[in-house]
């Protein structure tokens, strides 16, 4: 196959229904994106895939859902309304402008990615190196200026009494706050986990990519309170966590890379940070963070707020804040990484052309697609069919055309079974149920199809 390219999965996730550029019959909205029918499949299986592992399988851990508006101290006291910003720059001759340090890192091909530098240095780096505008060329720049990442809008009646709020730019801060209140509620004792999935924004200055980096994404992120001292051994606890629920979601090991951060890198509160890297058709990007945050977080909003947020150890009566781990991931970049990884066109032994989407069956938009062979003998005991396994699974119906082109369709969007009713099933009561992967076909009776697959696409 030849090599894949970031326009060829834009075509195909638009072709097949995963992903639809935003506002499309106006001209659309720089760098907005709609999910079609199977993109929406496609994200809640991945959504419920983390779920299931990091809520659901795992007995630290509880989930919650914070408001995306919240009250502006929040973000005053998280460092988001002062510090929440991105190095901007401006080409002098096109008038062209960049995130200054996404410069560094596409220059060094992701090696490099400034974080934790200063203007200065980026601004040094970027003149010692001769890096150019991509767009004209040109290696003239404005000195950098901060630009604030966070989005505001307003509540309140009439004008006069309306007061600035922010759309959130992290899920993050939701679960801070709420810390208390879960250990209260649920009487949850150190160390445990807090996970929520849910829309953030940020004003990008140079989204791109597809949907690699958005100004609107959906997170799935977890905040690990446990006590200082431990934080390094849970650290390497959910990194290894969360590099195998990827390789879980099927993703391949050669295309998946961990880079720790040097310590110049690093936050001024972070004891460390690794970033789990995907190789895009564009190059190596961060496709999940996990930081040790120390007692930054839950500090500072103890300092903001006034209230006292320690935990008080049951056991041995001491208090302290508890240090806190972060493993973050995007949902929309996660996807993005699925369908490059399984995304291809095979040549099959008859020179013949199959386009194929070897996604994880328990991540396929539909498991099974009903197809009647002969439309007018077959389609009423299909339509049974259909109403027996959607009670079950995803499952779509598909009547048009050859079987051959039936099946073609259904590999194309990774379905993993195609069920063919034909004669027999009209006589003895089988199917024929065809494999994605592998072309094979079994005989199978009815009654024994939703175990069959159900045996299949366990996750």
């Amino acid at each position: 196959m030849e090599n894949l390219t970031m326009d060829k999965i834009v075509n195909y996730a638009k072709n097949y229904g995963f992903v639809f550029q935003g506002s499309d019959i106006y001209g659309g909205l720089a760098n907005s994106w709609d999910y079609g029918p199977l993109g929406t499949l496609l994200k809640e299986n991945i959504r419920n895939a983390w779920k299931k592992r990091f809520v659901e399988e795992n007995r630290y851990n509880y989930g919650l859902d914070s408001a995306i508006i919240m009250n502006p101290n929040v973000w005053v006291a998280s460092g988001h309304v002062a510090s929440f910003a991105d190095p901007l720059i401006d080409c002098l001759k096109c008038k062209s402008r960049y995130r200054a340090d996404k410069l560094i890192e596409d220059f060094t091909n992701g090696e490099i990615t400034a974080d934790g530098w200063s203007n200065e240095e980026i601004e040094k780096y970027i003149k010692d190196n001769h890096l150019t505008c991509p767009t004209c060329k040109s290696s003239e720049f404005t000195p950098i200026r901060k630009f604030n990442l966070l989005f505001e809008t307003k509540i309140g009646v009439v004008d006069d009494s309306k007061n600035i709020v922010y759309l959130r730019g992290e899920t993050a801060q939701g679960i801070f706050v709420n810390f208390k209140n879960i250990e209260r509620a649920m009487r949850a004792k150190i160390p445990f986990g807090v996970c929520q999935t849910g829309k953030a924004f940020r004003n990008e200055i140079t989204p791109g990519n597809f949907i690699f980096r958005t100004r609107e994404f959906e997170q799935m992120e977890m905040e690990f309170f446990c006590k200082p001292g431990t934080d390094l051994e849970w650290f390497k606890y959910w990194k290894d966590y969360c590099v195998n629920f990827l390789h879980d979601l099927g993703l391949d090991d050669d295309k998946l890379r961990m880079r720790d951060h040097a310590k110049e890198e690093l936050a001024f509160y972070s004891k460390a940070t690794t970033d789990i890297e995907f190789l895009f058709p564009m190059g190596w990007g961060e496709l999940w963070g996990i930081a040790d945050r120390t007692d930054y977080d839950l500090g500072v909003h103890e300092k903001h707020s006034g209230q006292d947020l320690k935990y008080l150890d049951p056991d041995t009566h001491e208090k302290y804040l508890p240090y806190v781990i972060e493993p973050s991931v995007g949902i929309d970049r996660l996807l993005l990484a699925i369908l490059c990884n399984s995304y291809s066109n095979e040549i099959l032994e008859d020179n013949t052309e199959r386009e194929v989407l070897r996604i994880k069956y328990a991540l396929a938009p539909y498991k099974v697609n009903i197809l009647p062979l002969i439309k007018k003998n077959h389609s009423e005991k299909a339509e049974e069919l259909f109403t027996l396994l959607s009670k079950h699974f995803s499952t779509s119906y598909d009547e048009s055309g050859s079987i051959g082109k039936r099946y073609r369709r259904a590999d194309a969007i990774g379905t993993p079974f195609c069920v063919t009713i034909d004669d027999e099933t009209m006589n003895n009561g089988t199917v024929t149920v065809r494999n994605r992967d592998t072309m094979a076909q079994d005989v199978v009776k009815i009654e024994d199809l939703v175990n069959y697959i159900n045996d299949k696409i366990q996750f």
